[in-house]
Order: C-alpha cells, then sequence, then structure tokens
C-alpha cells in the first residue's frame, strides 16, 4: 500500500503517525498517510513566509511559465490522477476527468492573472503624484473540501499564487491525496521554488490543532475556506477577531425555476445533470425545483422518467455517473432527511433507496417546512420538486432560504429569465442552465449563509490583493502657519 504525507518547504513529509485513508468505491483501506500536527503546520507557514518575498517579487512573466509547468505537469499525471480521484473519493470517471480538465484550466487561467495586477493614478489637490498599488498579502492559509478535492484546490490556490502570495493548503481529511497529494506532485516536477507551495495531511483527530494554527499564526495574512457553513462562520469569525482577510465558501440549498414557456428537455436535462452529478454531493448541487402549475405534471413525468435511466454502480462506466456516497454518516443522514419527510407527508416519486453507500436518485413532492429536507443542505443525490402560481411566488419561496450559492431559471423569455435572475438571492445564477457551472475567470462565490469572498479571474485579484496608496511631493505642498514662516 502507498505512503503519502505532508508537502513542506520543497520536502516531503513521511515519517511519523499516519491515518488510514478509505475508498468508498471498495469500502477499504485505499492509503496509507502521514498525520500532520500543530508543529507540521507551523513549520509549512514558515516556509510559505521565507519564501514569499523571492515570489512576490519575481517577474510576472516568471510567475506565469511557473503556473503554466504545474498544468503541464497535472496533465503529464492524468493517468495516475484519475485512478487516484475515482478510488479515494469515489468519482465518476466522467467527473475524475472533468476535475483534471478543470485543474489544467484554472492553472493556465492564472497564469494570465499574474499580469492583472493593476493600480492606477489619482488627481491630486496639491499637485502629487498619487498612485494607488495592489500588493499580495503573504501568506495564505487553503482549506478545502473532499467533494471536488482537485478541481477547488486548484480553483483557490492558483490564483492566489498567480497575485503573488505563497500557500499552505490543508485538504480535507477525506481526500489528501486528491486535494493535495497530487497538487504538490505537479508542483515539484514543475520546479517552483520551494516553500511557495505547502500541503498538509492530517487526520480528523488533528484536524482543530492544524486549523487553528492555519487561521490564528501571526504570519498567516488571510484564510481561504470551502466547505460547511457551520465551520466557515466559526473560522470567518475568528479571522475577523484577528483582523485578518477571509473568503468563505459554504453550503447551498440551490433552486431552480421553472417557467411556464420552458423548454421540458432543457429544463429535464438542466435538472437531472444539477441534481445528480457527483451523487449530489456539490454545493452547488440542485435541491429545489419550482415550476409552474401548468406544466408541472409533464414536468415531473419527463424528469422521473430521466432519472430512473440513471445508471448506479460501476464509476469507471461512462453509462453509470451514480456513484457512492463519501461514508457511512453521510448515506446515514440522507436516509434520515428522506424517511423525516415521508413520515411526515411527502410524496416519493422515484428513488428512496439505499445499497450500502450507494443512495438511488431521489425525488420528493409535497415537501413542508416541518420536515428536515425542507431548509437543510442535503449533500445527497436528492431533490424536492413545489410548483407554483405566479412567478412572485417562487421567488419569494427561493429568498426564504438562508443559503445563496448558486440558481437557475428555464424560460424562453431570456429577458425575464434575466430579470427573475436578478430577484434571486445568490451569488450567481444561470437562465437556461442548471446551478453547477462554472468558469475559471467568473467571480465564484455565495451571499448570505453561503459565504462572502470571490474566486476566479479578477474576483481573485481583489480577494487576494490590498492597495497601498503612495505620493510623491512635487513642490506643491501647502502647509498652514505656523508651520511655515
Amino acid at each position: 500500500m502507498k505512503k503519502y504525507g505532508s508537502y513542506i518547504n520543497g520536502e516531503w513529509k513521511l515519517e511519523g503517525e499516519t491515518f488510514k485513508d478509505f475508498s468508498p468505491v471498495t469500502q477499504s483501506v485505499f492509503a496509507e498517510v502521514v498525520d500532520a500536527n500543530a508543529s507540521d503546520a507551523s513549520a509549512a507557514i514558515e516556509a510559505a513566509h521565507d519564501a514569499f518575498a523571492h515570489w512576490s517579487n519575481l517577474a510576472p512573466e516568471t510567475r506565469k511559465d511557473y503556473l503554466l509547468k504545474v498544468a503541464d505537469a497535472v496533465e503529464s499525471l492524468a493517468a495516475e490522477v484519475e485512478d487516484i480521484i475515482i478510488d479515494e473519493v469515489g468519482s465518476w470517471i466522467g467527473k475524475a476527468k472533468f476535475e483534471i480538465k478543470s485543474c489544467v484550466h484554472f492553472f493556465r487561467t492564472a497564469a494570465a492573472l499574474t499580469e492583472q495586477v493593476k493600480g492606477y493614478e489619482l488627481p491630486s489637490e496639491q499637485g502629487k503624484k498619487s498612485i494607488v498599488v495592489r500588493e499580495p498579502l503573504g501568506v495564505v492559509s487553503v482549506i478545502t473540501p473532499w467533494n471536488v478535492p482537485l478541481n477547488l484546490s486548484s480553483r483557490t490556490t492558483s490564483g492566489i499564487l498567480a497575485v503573488g502570495n505563497t500557500v499552505v493548503l490543508k485538504p480535507s481529511e477525506e481526500s489528501p491525496i486528491s486535494g493535495g497529494w497530487i497538487l504538490a506532485k505537479a508542483f515539484e516536477k514543475a520546479g517552483v521554488p520551494k516553500g511557495v507551495f505547502n500541503v498538509l495531511t492530517c487526520s480528523k483527530k488533528n484536524v482543530s490543532e492544524v486549523g487553528e494554527v492555519l487561521v490564528t499564526h501571526p504570519k498567516v495574512k488571510a484564510i481561504s475556506f470551502t466547505g460547511s457553513t457551520n465551520v466557515g462562520k466559526s473560522i470567518a469569525s475568528k479571522a475577523g477577531a484577528l483582523l485578518k482577510k477571509v473568503s468563505v465558501e459554504l453550503g447551498g440549498k440551490d433552486a431552480m425555476i421553472i417557467l411556464e414557456d420552458a423548454d421540458l428537455q432543457k429544463a429535464v436535462t438542466g435538472a437531472t445533470f444539477a441534481s445528480f452529478f457527483h451523487a449530489g454531493q456539490i454545493c452547488m448541487g440542485l435541491k429545489r425545483i419550482y415550476v409552474d402549475e401548468k406544466i408541472a405534471a409533464e414536468f415531473i413525468q419527463r424528469f422521473v422518467q430521466k432519472t430512473k435511466t440513471l445508471g448506479i454502480g460501476d464509476v469507471r462506466k461512462f453509462n453509470c455517473p451514480i456513484g457512492p456516497l463519501i461514508n457511512e454518516t453521510q448515506v446515514i443522514k440522507i436516509e434520515n432527511q428522506v424517511k423525516d419527510a415521508l413520515g411526515k407527508g411527502a410524496t416519493l416519486m422515484t428513488g428512496g433507496v439505499r445499497n450500502g453507500l450507494y443512495y438511488h436518485p431521489t425525488i420528493l413532492k409535497e415537501v413542508t417546512p416541518e420536515m428536515e429536507v425542507y431548509a437543510e443542505e442535503s449533500f445527497g443525490p436528492v431533490v424536492c420538486i413545489y410548483t407554483f402560481k405566479n412567478v412572485e411566488e417562487a421567488i419569494d419561496a427561493v429568498n426564504e432560504s438562508e443559503l445563496g450559492l448558486s440558481g437557475a431559471v428555464i424560460t424562453e423569455d431570456t429577458e425575464k429569465g434575466f430579470s427573475i435572475a436578478r430577484q434571486m438571492e445568490s451569488g450567481m445564477c444561470h437562465v437556461n442552465d442548471g446551478t453547477i457551472y462554472g468558469e475559471a475567470l467568473a467571480p465564484f462565490g455565495g451571499v448570505k449563509n453561503s459565504g462572502t469572498g470571490r474566486y476566479g479571474g479578477l474576483a481573485s485579484v481583489d480577494s487576494f490583493t490590498q492597495t497601498q496608496w503612495i505620493t510623491i511631493d512635487q513642490g506643491g505642498r501647502k502647509y498652514p502657519p505656523p508651520f511655515v514662516e
């Protein structure tokens, strides 16, 4: 069995206590991973701090070349990476290929950002040269989840590094290899200077002490967290008290509104993908569908029919997109949410069946506020359908949620769709598509309890740099008496 570990200051740490990394596909130990502790976290931060001056002062073209080499390195590792993502987190082969492609694209896009860190000149009341410049923050702690591990780690770190910061990345204990080791291997292969990019692999047992260091260490200037709302709020609160910059992308209870004039084929396709991609274990996953009552019966019939065609089982086959949930705890949570809803009067349209760590794609109707699934995020293949008489009613229902990550509107009237999207309280919204969509240059993030801060393109420049105002006096400064004769 292969042994993996942390990557600190350009060196692999493969000694010390280890923890077991389980595969939801085989339901057996996938790998042995060295368990980082608080001392390792401090060492990684010190290494990143020491590397910051050199990295931030490199010519943009040089940083750009390094990031392009990282992208090339990931591409060269594609066959090994694909197997790791499938086995470690139960990804369908199509998702594994997508993660590799998106990782490469994130780093190649970020390479262009190295030349987009721009300041500006201001007019001056007293004839000074008045300039605003943007500077990198320093060491940024990055904490990422297990569900789309390579994608989310690369999306976050690529932009942070591009603008001149250094990084200490802690991937989830459920995906230390997919979320951390792969990128560290690529950075090593690309010859990126030591200390610029560091990875800490740690178990659930050590995550609190490691996380504490990553947030509170005085040489950490910003924290990026992607994960659950409760943990994100705790991190943001602690970082705020220390006056550190923080970006958090949290959970979603994402919604789609389907209008009477919708193309039903487009609605069914978008809803099916957004609801059940990676077995619903996506923060942007569709959990609530609001459909005009005039077309509800036909939409539901077609949606249920399509859902029943989704293959379940061997995720290495393209015709089996529904893989296992990450662990037993997650399956039990989903199972209990569905049982609670059915016990309180919800109608099961399809699914509701468990087979080991696999849970069949599930569609519920007649879901009411007293049911757990109504407001709680369902991190699994469960979607609830509601009907509405007028679109204002649907918009109000969508905005009732405390979460606001992604949204969707299906209508042939795109002007109306745009107007509705503007009224939906979500960080992102897509007209005539599902809720799961992103682009490397687009500002990615949520509102309300779905987070604060943005990633991607110029949003990463804004989030992970700070402004400095510099003036140069040119002899025009006037001092009031009695400071001058």
